[in-house]
């Protein structure tokens, strides 16, 4: 199964006004039997180990400057999916992320049907706060592609 590339969906300025910064990856899956959630549990409810050590990293980074890091279960409310907490939902997409002092964030999972069965996008959106929320995007920018395409792949499996 390929990943793309693709345009972030039109109502971006809706999920999260004032993102600066907004990417989108599809995979078409066989079937239709996935939701959002569904499809947002198989992409973002676990991770594989170089991913889970790049995060363990990140959190040793950014502790000191009182950035907010997942907790040791993998969830910081009642409703989460791995690490990111759910925002909205319904069948076809689910939005989730949080916000924080440095940036907001927003990870949105679509769900359509399409001509060789279900076409599953993840748009990842942010907005920065100040010059650690830039700095930050920055950084990760060349990480984030490749983890978003791994944890795309992932619904298909």
């Amino acid at each position: 199964m390929k990943v793309h590339a693709v345009d972030p969906c039109a109502d971006t300025g809706a999920l999260l006004a004032g993102a600066q910064f907004a990417d989108a990856f599809c995979i078409t899956v066989g079937g239709s039997a996935l939701d959002a959630r569904r499809a947002a549990e198989r992409m973002l409810a676990r991770r594989p180990q170089w991913i889970e050590r790049l995060l363990a990293l990140r959190n040793r980074l950014v502790e000191p400057f009182g950035l907010k890091t997942p907790d040791p279960a993998g969830t910081n409310c009642a409703d989460s999916i791995g690490i990111f907490p759910v925002v909205s939902e319904s069948p076809a997409r689910l939005v989730a992320g949080f916000n924080d002092k440095h940036l907001d964030f927003r990870v949105v999972v679509d769900v359509a049907l399409s001509d060789h069965g279900q076409c599953v996008t993840a748009t990842t959106l942010v907005k920065t706060h100040n010059l650690l929320g830039r700095v930050y995007l920055a950084v990760i920018l060349p990480f984030h592609r490749p983890i978003t395409r791994t944890m795309l792949r992932q619904v298909a499996g």
